[in-house]
């Protein structure tokens, strides 16, 4: 009799609770967004690392002492690194299932990504406006 109970339940009641439904849909979202963002920076990118090929330190540091190559380069290590954190973010919530180890994993993935944008924006900007 308890078979024919749950026979009698709707999909929908049979998957309710089941996955997450709080946050895909802007993680995904999110995902496309800096996609988008990272093609024209991707070629302003290399566009500008081409133009420093050759340069020493005061070639390097005059050209990034401008401000829109200076800029492209923050903005495309930042939005490449928020990038890289979602996709992280993704697989380790898809593919580890012990909670615990899940929780530690997207902390370490978070300070990760945290110090590496910190070292990051550092680096550029001790280059490019450093005396």
């Amino acid at each position: 009799m308890a078979n024919d109970v749950q026979s009698l339940q709707t999909a929908s009641k049979k998957i309710r609770h089941l996955g997450s439904a709080k946050s895909g849909v802007t993680q995904a979202r999110m995902m496309h967004m800096t996609s988008i963002a990272l093609m024209p920076l991707t070629i302003a990118f290399v566009w500008i690392l081409l133009g420093l090929i050759g340069k020493d330190y005061a070639g390097v540091h005059a050209s990034l002492g401008h401000v829109v190559p200076a800029l492209v380069v923050l903005l495309f290590t930042g939005v490449g690194i928020y990038h890289m954190q979602l996709g992280m973010r993704t697989i380790i919530e898809d593919y580890i299932h012990g909670r615990h180890a899940k929780e530690w994993s997207l902390m370490a993935n978070a300070f990760f990504c945290i110090g590496i944008n910190i070292a990051c924006l550092f680096a550029i900007l001790k280059v490019g406006f450093s005396a």
